[in-house]
């Protein structure tokens, strides 16, 4: 496990920040990226400030592979993707949306993941396998009342990317695991346009519970791959009312 590296987009919070901790905890080298510079410094510092910090623009294919380059010759990997940037917007119905808005969406939660999977893939090969995490949502699922169809389409263009991956590189042992969370207590609440109380914030999942997949998911054989898993709150605010009329039920 010592010798084992991660490299982990959007680390500078939240799931990304995590996971970090969690795999820095499991003895992985690890290389940071996020668009600012000083929150993935931050980072680091809390696993304990030797991790590679790349800050950079993950939709551009350029930059990433300059960074998947950095990650191959510094750190020797790596063996693990997380693939856990994304972005929403507060106006974001299809009444409201804009077509730069849209761009962005897309961007952030889809062309991101692509262009790292991309990126890491021949170091895979050569090294004889892989893992990436594509930490993506309920929301590329099924309809979502607060996600918005722009987040939708990109999360279900991401499962279906991890899908895809499998498909065609399994016989290089590379494994790509879809982990898709419903509600997350992180900062992509703020741009959420109805606030979320913070007593409800507290039932949902945390970053560390998302983590905690993650790490799973690493550990387990080479011979197993985990397609997808499917991660919700146990107290779920969606289905509150109608679980409640059944418990009221004679």
């Amino acid at each position: 496990m010592s010798a084992r590296t991660a490299w982990i987009t959007g680390a500078g919070s939240g799931i990304g920040r995590a996971t970090a901790v969690a795999l820095a905890g499991a003895g992985y080298r690890l290389a940071l990226s996020g668009r600012r510079e000083e929150p993935l410094r931050e980072t680091a510092a809390l696993v304990g400030g030797d991790a590679l910090v790349l800050p950079l623009d993950v939709t551009d294919p350029e930059a990433v592979q300059a960074a998947a380059k950095r990650v191959a010759e510094e750190l020797g990997g790596p063996d693990l993707l997380v693939n856990n940037a994304g972005s929403n917007v507060p106006r974001r119905h299809w009444h409201q949306l804009v077509p730069a808005d849209v761009e962005r969406l897309l961007d952030a939660n889809l062309t991101a993941p692509f262009m790292t999977s991309l990126a890491v893939l021949p170091a895979m090969k050569a090294r004889g396998g892989g893992v990436i995490v594509q930490i993506a949502s309920v929301a590329g699922k099924s309809s979502s009342p607060v996600s918005g169809p722009g987040y939708i389409a990109a999360k279900s263009g991401f499962v279906a990317l991890s899908a895809t991956l499998n498909a065609e590189n399994g016989i290089h042992n590379i494994r790509s695991t879809c982990i898709c969370p419903g509600e997350v207590a992180t900062p992509i609440l703020d741009k959420r346009p109805v606030p979320v109380p913070a007593d409800e914030r507290a039932k949902m999942l945390q970053a560390e519970d998302i983590a905690a997949a993650v790490l799973f998911v690493a550990n387990l054989p080479d011979r197993v791959c985990m397609e997808e898993m499917v991660v919700t709150p146990t107290w779920n605010r969606f289905r509150t009312e109608w679980a409640q009329q059944i418990a009221a039920m004679p």
